[in-house]
């Protein structure tokens, strides 16, 4: 109460000596536009430059200062380590909890926590979610000497499955299909990038691969037309060019199978996400949401995000919130089902 009755005091002889008012503002009464004006936000980035996550975010960082209240400088930087994971727990411990931190953030931290991976050693339910550019569909693929073209086929023959390691999408995807919908693929893991096992397929060591449906897309749309690779199944939301493909979940055997797969791919309906952390006033997250969401049908966004092949289908922080609430709500006994093939 002290603090406060000498801060109003001197602000009134502040005005009647026609001084300036601003510096004694207390902290709790400074808008968004004052707290941010001149100030820098860093994005973190959990990965290495040139990757998905990293153009997205950094795309994201050249437009969006510009719509948050005050035009605060944007700096992108990477911080590897664990999959992301050394960022996450920077982000959660370190950095200043009050809007000028944000990261991108690997979209299956969320289910990791869930299923109790011990690499996810921070809260993600506490973090505040701004947004992501669009969600993603993951696939799981066939090279053409694999003698497959169908999900069916698969459940009949050995296929070698190309990897990073176990813990990466490019594992659990594929172990996932074998655990609960029945298909045969023999993992080879230890590929350094996803350019490796596309190397390792073309030189006929391994037949198959997890990857985003947007990476098959920006990155080998050669394959796609000649028909070098073939889509067997895919998780994330319906596609139209992937109609006559079977989504993962709908071919789940029971009900507990399914919510497992759905934890396991739960990451699609975040896409790229960034976050901020927590104990972040009400006030700024809500600008820094609302900065996101219209930085999104910024022209000169647009127009670069399309010139980079990459579909803009915006996911709300307000719905990212949701979906990790309802990953972290997963029943103990069904993630834990799950851990193994995460991990």
């Amino acid at each position: 109460m002290f603090g406060s009755r000498t801060s109003i005091a001197f602000v009134s002889a502040a005005v009647l000596l026609g001084g300036p008012v601003l510096a004694a503002v207390p902290a709790w009464a400074q808008t968004p536009a004052d707290f941010y004006r001149g100030r820098i936000i860093n994005v973190l980035i959990g990965t290495s430059v040139g990757g998905e996550y990293d153009l997205h975010a950094r795309l994201t960082a050249r437009y969006i200062g510009k719509y948050i209240p005050g035009n605060p400088t944007i700096v992108p930087q990477n911080m590897t380590g664990g999959g992301g994971a050394k960022m996450g727990a920077y982000l959660a411990e370190v950095a200043p909890h009050d809007g000028t931190s944000i990261g991108m953030m690997a979209n299956n931290f969320p289910a990791m926590q869930a299923a109790g991976v011990d690499l996810i050693r921070f809260d993600l339910g506490k973090f505040q979610w701004i947004g992501s550019i669009s969600p993603t569909v993951e696939t799981m693929t066939v090279w053409k000497s694999a003698g497959v073209s169908t999900f069916a086929q698969a459940q009949q023959k050995e296929i070698i499955a190309g990897a990073t390691g176990k813990g990466a999408i490019t594992y659990s995807f594929p172990a996932m299909l074998n655990e609960f919908l029945g298909t045969k693929f023999k993992i080879v893991s230890g590929y350094p990038g996803g350019n490796d096992i596309n190397l390792a397929m073309e030189r006929g060591e391994v037949q198959a691969r997890n990857n985003t449906w947007s990476s098959w897309k920006v990155t080998k749309p050669e394959w796609l037309k000649n028909g070098d690779i073939k889509v067997l199944i895919y998780a994330g939301p319906k596609q139209k060019d992937l109609a006559d493909v079977p989504v993962a979940s709908d071919l789940a055997r029971d009900e507990d199978s399914r919510r497992i797969i759905d934890l396991i791919v739960s990451g699609t309906k975040l896409g790229r996400p960034l976050a901020t952390n927590g104990g972040v006033p009400d006030d700024r997250v809500a600008a820094l949401r609302a900065a996101f969401d219209q930085t999104m049908k910024d022209l000169d966004f647009l127009k670069e995000a399309e010139q980079a092949r990459i579909e803009v289908d915006p996911v709300r922080g307000v719905d990212m919130q949701k979906v990790v609430a309802d990953v972290l709500a997963t029943p103990k006994n069904l993630a834990a089902r799950a851990k193994s093939l995460i991990e």
